[in-house]
């Protein structure tokens, strides 16, 4: 028997350093304004029969890697046409350093699986400090993006190393040097640095938007007991949850 017009959605939401339950339930009220949405949900991509299983995979992590046969059936899974909204710290390998005589951490972001951040078309590499900065249309005609005005932020503001082919859809301006974090490889001709771009990947396409930071008191234990200040980032603005509406309806057509 059929799943008639049902739409299987798998949304993976797990990690480090981010308050992941604020961003779980918010995603999950999203994609419950679906009717036609059913959904699983994992905080790795342990269950990866289930989600090559789905329709489509969305995903709000920090620092969860697959394994090589984890990674293996995702390039099937997105090579054969599936759609993946993959949001803030998906691309995401942190290693914290010793710190330095005056307690600072460094940050590293070794690039460990390749293969993975080709599937989603980048890796993050480092971010300034949390600051408000402007998010600006790069193809305003673009449905994904259309009536979307230039609108500001409070949030990590993404650098990173990309691979293949992308299409930016948002961007902002970056070019300062960053630092506590080891790598430069986000460094390029331009300052523009894009927030929410379309990567395909065989007959499939990776949707990934960069914002969505949030943090709570006990997000960066064992480095710091309690986080003085909890971040919430874009879960503060409505054009975030515009783009977040738009990408799950754009994640709902995988084959159209």
């Amino acid at each position: 028997m059929g799943k008639s017009d049902r739409i299987d959605v798998y949304l993976v939401a797990g990690g480090k350093y981010h308050n992941i339950d604020h961003a779980r339930l918010e995603i999950l009220k999203l994609l419950a304004e679906q009717p036609r949405i059913k959904v699983k949900v994992g905080a790795d991509y342990g269950d990866i029969e289930a989600i090559c299983e789905s329709d489509c995979l969305i995903t709000y992590t920090c620092d969860v890697i697959p394994t090589d046969e984890q990674t293996r059936r995702l390039q099937n899974f997105i090579q054969g046409g599936a759609r993946w909204f993959a949001l803030h710290g998906t691309n995401s390998i942190l290693e914290f350093l010793a710190p330095d005589a005056e307690g600072n951490f460094q940050v590293d972001c070794p690039e460990r699986n390749v293969q993975f951040m080709e599937i989603l078309g980048s890796q993050f590499m480092s971010h300034p400090p949390i600051h408000e900065y402007e998010v600006l249309a790069t193809e305003p005609d673009h449905p994904l993006v259309r009536g979307i005005p230039t609108f500001k932020v409070d949030d990590e503001l993404y650098l990173s190393k990309f691979h293949g082919e992308y299409r930016t859809l948002l961007h902002t301006h970056w070019s300062d040097p960053v630092e506590n974090f080891v790598r430069d490889d986000w460094v390029k001709d331009s300052d523009i640095q894009p927030v929410l771009y379309l990567h395909p990947y065989g007959r499939g396409t990776v949707l990934y938007l960069t914002l969505g930071h949030c943090r709570g008191k006990y997000d960066m234990q064992p480095l710091i007991e309690e986080y003085p200040v909890p971040e919430e980032g874009a879960w503060r603005s409505a054009e975030f949850y515009e783009l977040l509406r738009r990408g799950i309806a754009w994640a709902m057509q995988a084959d159209a």
